[in-house]
């Protein structure tokens, strides 16, 4: 707690404002989402097929709109939409819980998506451009502070969710309102280096134009889809790997698992950082914590079947190799993202590059979800983790391919801040 506490300290106010937003943020967040499903079902009775629609509606809400926040960043400053990304998840979070029919339910699930997608790709791109020289450092620290909202927001909502589902999405929108508030007042504008040079007078398609025409860009984003694959593996495969093995005690090993993954990252991040930029260039910390993201799957592809306690081992050890993969490769990707945009339009590069790994999620899980039945009509599940692991692998062989040719490198003329 001393190193982050030292660590945070050493950025600047704006940088640590950030930070602790994003903790409020992830605290808010998954205070709620993770009880929604079982309240549209339970208290409300809705279908199968209407709870689905409601939870889709906010996911494509934001992962499709990703590139949408982004423009907006780069063209009117980071601070506007950090403000109404709070302000509509404020009203959206707080329509989730008072109202109980499927057309208000479905716009208070696209408010709380579209202002996930406001705001991401315009924090990021505000961190990156305050935190100057020290990006790498400024990623890993606020990647333990986003990891620390998801593992105290779960604990809280259920706390919360003991008296009443509307209190839980009552205080999650007071969270924001306070949020919303603190912005106004306390972080200073901040536009990208082509606000403040005239840039966005191009408009909005030579705007994207000039995101999609960076190929070095564009081809770190689709090499780097297989690792949101695999992170993304903890909320289905490991799930149901454990499922099988333990029948309905499998939700709580799945919970045991969530907290896990999240403790590692917010005990390890900073450590694991550290000792990856003394030993390893940029591009090489991005390809061995790929690999270790690829083998984390290994335990369960070897452990042996019908052995409940070597799963849950299995299952452990997967889930920490995962994280600390995860946590090793998280600030150099961003700081690589940063680099391949050439400081510009950082926030539009940003929301094409989680627009990407959206797409990339869903096609993904389709994929996994489609292995994982063939296996298990065939008794061998072997073989859904192998086919993680070669994922990983792969993602790591494309990443390496990539700085190889020099291509994570590349740079274009840096643009006066502003």
């Amino acid at each position: 707690m001393k190193h982050l506490y030292r660590q945070t300290r050493s950025f600047p106010p704006a940088v640590r404002l950030l930070m602790a937003n994003q903790f409020a943020i992830n605290l808010a967040f998954y205070m709620l989402m993770p009880y929604l499903a079982a309240h549209l079902s339970g208290q409300l009775g809705l279908a199968a097929w209407a709870v689905g629609l409601v939870l889709g509606v906010r996911n494509f809400s934001q992962q499709g709109m990703f590139l949408i926040g982004g423009t907006i960043a780069d063209r009117f400053g980071y601070k506007a939409p950090i403000m109404a990304g709070c302000l509509l998840r404020t009203a959206g979070f707080g329509l989730l819980g008072w109202v109980d029919n499927l057309p208000a339910l479905v716009i208070a699930s696209a408010a709380t998506g579209f202002a996930g997608a406001l705001f991401n790709p315009a924090v990021r791109a505000y961190l990156a451009a305050e935190a100057g020289d020290r990006r790498v450092d400024a990623f890993a620290t606020f990647n333990v502070y986003y990891q620390a909202g998801m593992l105290l927001g779960p604990l809280v909502g259920l706390g919360l969710l003991a008296a009443d589902f509307r209190l839980v999405c009552t205080v999650a929108a007071a969270i924001f309102g306070a949020l919303s508030l603190l912005q106004w007042r306390a972080l200073p504008a901040r536009h990208g280096a082509d606000t403040a040079t005239g840039a966005r007078k191009d408009g909005v398609l030579a705007q994207w134009r000039t995101v999609v025409a960076n190929r070095p860009f564009l081809l770190f984003a689709i090499a780097m889809i297989g690792s949101y694959v695999l992170t993304f593996q903890v909320y289905l495969a490991l799930p149901l790997a454990a499922s099988d093995a333990l029948g309905s005690k499998g939700t709580w090993v799945t919970s045991g698992l969530f907290v896990v993954s999240a403790a590692v990252a917010v005990l390890g991040q900073l450590r694991l950082t550290d000792w990856a930029k003394q030993r390893w260039s940029p591009g090489q910390a991005l390809v061995r914590g790929l690999v270790a993201m690829g083998i984390a799957f290994l335990p369960l592809a070897l452990a042996p079947t019908g052995s409940t306690a070597a799963v849950l081992v299995a299952l452990l050890a997967a889930v920490v190799l995962l994280a600390a993969g995860s946590a090793v490769v998280y600030p150099f990707e961003m700081d690589t993202v940063v680099a391949l945009s050439g400081n510009r339009l950082v926030a539009t590069h940003y929301g094409l590059y989680n627009t990407v790994s959206g797409i990339g999620i869903t096609l993904g899980n389709l994929l996994t979800g489609a292995i994982w039945d063939f296996a298990e009509r065939h008794d061998a599940l072997w073989l859904t983790w192998w086919a993680l692991t070669a994922t990983g692998l792969a993602c790591a062989a494309s990443v390496a391919a990539l700085a190889r040719s020099g291509r994570l490198s590349v740079r274009e003329p840096q643009l006066a801040a502003a």
